[in-house]
């Protein structure tokens, strides 16, 4: 019973660190149906820039200087988001679908190679974060804060991105630029500051992501977030893409699936589990094609 649930708790955990990026990947295809493959790497930078703000701000020594440089890492995650959609996407609007994901995927690869021409490619350890590094002992297994707090944190943030979708008039926008780009346009929607604030929500929450999740695995690689932005978008995906809570579910279900994959009782389980990951979207996508929450769209010709 031990087992089972700190390896339940694990998985929640993860799963609430994927959920973080991948309502950034959804709400993007949301309002763009653009897949944000630099999404994942802005979440690799992100964690690389919390090494390095903290290194320099001598943070090892005093906890304020932590959290200094974590608001940093915040705000300029969030300037490296409004950046890329600026550069990379902004000119490319009325362009062939095609020629924005040829973009994104660009944008992936120029900041996973500035990540290893600034890094050398080697691996850097993310600093202990107060609090969210100390551990406590739960049904006899040694477990972090962080581990415990991500559930909740997660919930919290989407109840308040829910509230500011719903309730105010950027969330009104958003909903009506998501449902008739060209109409919205022609209503006199500011399309492209409701598609800033989207990408700026995403970045901050990609941001959030990289602090909790690498304080449980604090190597950092430039191709730290390929695997994360992959399983993240599975669970959008797999939650039906467009939809926030869809993708939150999905992605606390990969999570602890995942998770439990690791602990199966034959050699080598620990090989299977992102392949399991694609495997269950397969599944899912054969009998629902939608995703769990998904919604047929119809076209009017």
């Amino acid at each position: 019973m031990e087992f089972f649930i700190s390896t339940l708790l694990f998985g929640i955990s993860v799963g609430g660190q994927y959920a973080l990026i991948a309502i950034g990947y959804t709400m993007v295809y949301g309002i763009l149906r653009l897949i944000n493959f630099a999404h994942g790497d802005v979440f690799m930078v992100a964690g690389l820039m919390g090494i390095y703000l903290t290194s320099s701000l001598g943070a090892y020594l005093s906890p304020t200087t932590i959290l200094v440089s974590l608001i940093l890492v915040l705000v300029l995650t969030v300037l490296l988001g409004f950046l890329i959609e600026r550069v990379a996407y902004k000119p490319l609007r009325t362009a062939p679908r095609m020629s924005v994901m040829i973009s994104a995927i660009g944008v992936s690869y120029l900041l996973q190679n500035t990540a290893t021409y600034v890094t050398g490619g080697q691996p850097m350890t993310y600093p202990a974060i107060p609090f969210l590094s100390d551990t406590i002992t739960v049904a006899g297994t040694p477990i972090k804060w962080v581990v415990i707090l991500t559930p909740f944190l997660v919930v919290i943030l989407v109840v308040a991105l829910t509230q500011l979708i719903n309730h105010t008039k950027v969330g009104m926008a958003m909903r009506a630029v998501a449902k008739d780009f060209e109409t919205s346009q022609l209503m006199g929607i500011k399309i492209n500051s409701v598609i800033s604030t989207t990408f700026v929500i995403g970045s901050a929450l990609a941001a959030l992501g990289s602090m909790l999740y690498f304080t449980t695995y604090q190597a950092v690689t430039p191709t730290a977030g390929a695997m994360p932005g992959l399983k993240a978008f599975v669970a959008a995906v797999f939650g039906g893409i467009g939809s926030i809570p869809g993708a939150v579910i999905g992605a606390f279900l990969i999570g602890i699936c995942e998770n439990f994959v690791k602990v199966l009782p034959f050699e080598g389980a620990t090989t299977f589990v992102d392949a399991f990951t694609f495997a269950l979207l397969i599944i899912v996508l054969v009998f629902k094609p939608t995703g769990l929450f998904g919604e047929k769209a119809t076209d009017k010709v």
